[in-house]
């Protein structure tokens, strides 16, 4: 077997960007969906931010980007979430751009509130050049 099949292959047993096994899911997901092109907004720079109470300052949790399926794992780990409220920042004039594109929304900012931190909670974005849409998923 050559040793770029053996790569496939350890792509396909341990695909990069992904949870392992023994990586315990982030009770807070997020999928973009570009639905103008019915694929998956792969490689979309997004950040998770949460706000102080006592101040209403957002301080920043993480800046990822999405997967070839547009995902995000690991987005926080379960010790780091916590309730409150919360909001998610995602590129998308960078995403259309990367494509030629041009957009309406330069960002889409995604804010909600967490009451019980022991759920799943996933934050889907739907996206066109000239809309966008969510919900709360599980």
């Amino acid at each position: 077997m050559s040793v770029s099949r053996l790569q496939q292959l350890k792509g396909h047993i341990f695909p990069e960007n992904k949870i392992t096994a023994m990586a315990a899911p982030s009770p807070l997901s997020t999928h973009v969906l570009n639905t103008a092109m019915g694929v998956p907004g792969s490689n979309m720079a997004l950040s998770l931010y949460r706000q102080d109470p006592t101040t209403n300052t957002w301080s920043l949790l993480t800046s990822r980007t999405t997967n070839a399926d547009g995902r995000c794992p690991g987005l926080i780990t379960k010790e780091m979430f916590i309730a409150g409220v919360y909001r998610l920042h995602f590129e998308t004039a960078l995403y259309w751009e990367s494509m030629g594109e041009t957009c309406f929304y330069p960002y889409v900012e995604i804010v909600f509130t967490i009451i019980d931190p022991g759920q799943k909670y996933h934050v889907p974005l739907l996206l066109s050049r000239f809309s966008y849409s969510t919900y709360r998923g599980s």
